[in-house]
């Protein structure tokens, strides 16, 4: 890679619904190019399609950039040289450069309604045909065109795609794609609203924004042909085209719908980086599990941000596609928490807590963690293992305080003759609550499951809890002996 220019690169999505893991895929191959070749990551809202523009959507865009880490050098919010980054900021821009085609012979003003142009529609897909513009406005006289203009009749302009031979675009992942021109459409490049299609809007943007590569998903590739067409309309340098694979479901057969999206929420799961953000998992292993999607890396890597900058190569990216594998998710997102220091863990998991409405105690809270940080897949795992430390009381149920192939009445008498150990020790610590209790385990003849069990519940309200003796240690002495007389006293009323 050290052979590469620095890389100008966009990240271009459009503000009409949630950020997804392929939107953020794309901007972290963005990212990480630029990076890795000392280059600039661009942020640029593309916001023409009105009717199907969301509110919020851009400020979700930008709030999942951030949380990613994945920091831009040009947006909309920060500015920079090539500015604005609202595509609904650049009309005129866009105007200028529809007309300039129209002058060169390359387009032409288009006056047909929607009522004329539905009927085409209908009547092709009768006789069987591909929909596509019949060019009735293809021939029209630009000066009678423009009297028409100036008598405030609507219209579009349409791209004028040469009709014999062939469109010959490269891909960096793919080669050479060719394309037969007679198959291609008479694309709108401006919109009847004065604004651009994204046909228009995008070639126009990456070159007076000087982007070098432009990287988006395979399925942009049926327009690949009209776009270097624009391109070479204009007489400019094309950018590099990558167009790595798209995501497909968990079963690989098809793109993820908003159906298994909901589905995959039932699980625990989300294809949104704000629903990730919510369940639990981090930036990191979201990160490095889209990564590793799409790059010819080996699955298992574990990588940080700066590690993928130093080992990307753009051309290692794969066009294949990939799918969804939210196991994988679950073993990079836990491998990144183990990774995070006791203070950075911490004060992840503390906001849980305190949703949770529990009083958290912060050097309470940094001894906790390494107790329960090997046991954590998500953030939010912080709760089943570890609420119970922050509650004044815990609530076991009686049938757990039963050990396996004892009576009540037998588990009462173990959870007396612990209360009996531990209420004479001096302090309750790992060092001196464990022999005796080990001592009193082999005295009673029985197995660590069965007397550590009772007194797990006791102490904890359930069955499943981080190491119980540094547990004990950190809830104390005196509240250890207080739930341990409070289960000896619910077993007996057994």
């Amino acid at each position: 890679m050290t052979d590469l220019m620095p890389a100008r690169v966009r990240f271009a999505p459009s503000p009409t619904g949630r950020m997804h893991l392929g939107s953020a895929r794309t901007a972290l191959y963005d990212y990480l190019l630029a990076r890795r070749t000392g280059g600039t990551f661009i942020l640029r809202i593309e916001d023409t399609d009105r009717k199907r523009y969301v509110e919020g959507a851009e400020e979700e865009l930008i709030e999942g950039l951030r949380w990613l880490g994945l920091n831009y050098d040009e947006g909309p919010d920060i500015g920079g040289p090539y500015g604005p980054y609202r595509q609904s900021e650049r009309r005129e821009i866009y105007y200028h450069h529809a007309w300039e085609l129209v002058e060169r012979g390359a387009a032409y003003p288009c006056f047909c309604t929607p009522d004329r142009l539905a009927k085409l529609r209908e009547e092709q897909m009768r006789r069987k045909e591909n929909p596509h513009y019949d060019g009735l406005c293809r021939h029209l006289d630009l000066g009678e065109a423009r009297r028409r203009i100036a008598n405030g009749e609507k219209y579009v302009i349409r791209f004028k795609m040469p009709k014999e031979g062939v469109t010959t675009a490269v891909d960096l992942l793919r080669g050479e794609i060719h394309t037969a021109n007679n198959v291609l459409d008479d694309a709108v490049l401006l919109k009847s609203d004065g604004l651009p299609t994204y046909h228009l809007g995008a070639m126009v943007d990456d070159h007076l924004m000087k982007i070098t590569h432009v990287i988006r998903t395979m399925e942009w590739l049926p327009s690949l042909p009209l776009h270097v067409n624009i391109i070479r309309a204009f007489g400019w340098d094309e950018p590099v085209w990558v167009h790595p694979s798209v995501f497909l479901k968990p079963s690989g057969k098809g793109k993820m719908s908003k159906r298994d999206a909901a589905d995959a929420m039932k699980d625990g799961y989300s294809i949104y980086l704000g629903d990730m953000r919510a369940l639990g998992f981090i930036p990191e292993g979201v990160l490095n599990w889209i990564a590793l999607m799409g790059w010819g890396v080996p699955e298992d890597d574990i990588m940080t941000l700066d590690e993928m900058i130093q080992r990307f190569d753009i051309r290692n990216l794969t066009p294949s596609p990939a799918a969804i594998n939210f196991a994988r998710l679950d073993h990079f997102n836990a491998a990144h928490i183990r990774r995070l220091p006791t203070e950075e863990l911490a004060a992840r998991i503390k906001p849980y807590f305190l949703n949770a409405g529990l009083q958290v105690d912060d050097e309470r809270l940094l001894r906790i963690v390494p107790l329960i940080r090997e046991r954590l897949v998500t953030l939010d795992d912080c709760l089943p293992f570890a609420a119970w430390f922050f509650k004044e009381n815990v609530e076991p149920k009686p049938e757990e305080l039963v050990a396996k192939n004892l009576t009540p009445a037998q588990s009462a008498e173990i959870a007396r003759k612990a209360f009996e150990v531990l209420s004479g020790l001096p302090v309750l610590t790992v060092e001196s609550a464990e022999p005796p209790m080990r001592a009193l385990v082999e005295r009673l003849g029985l197995s660590p499951g069965q007397v550590f069990g009772i007194l797990r519940v006791a102490v904890t309200g359930q069955t499943v809890s981080p190491p119980l003796f540094e547990s004990m240690e950190i809830v104390g002495k005196e509240k250890v002996l207080q739930r341990l007389q409070r289960a000896i006293e619910m077993l007996e009323r057994m």
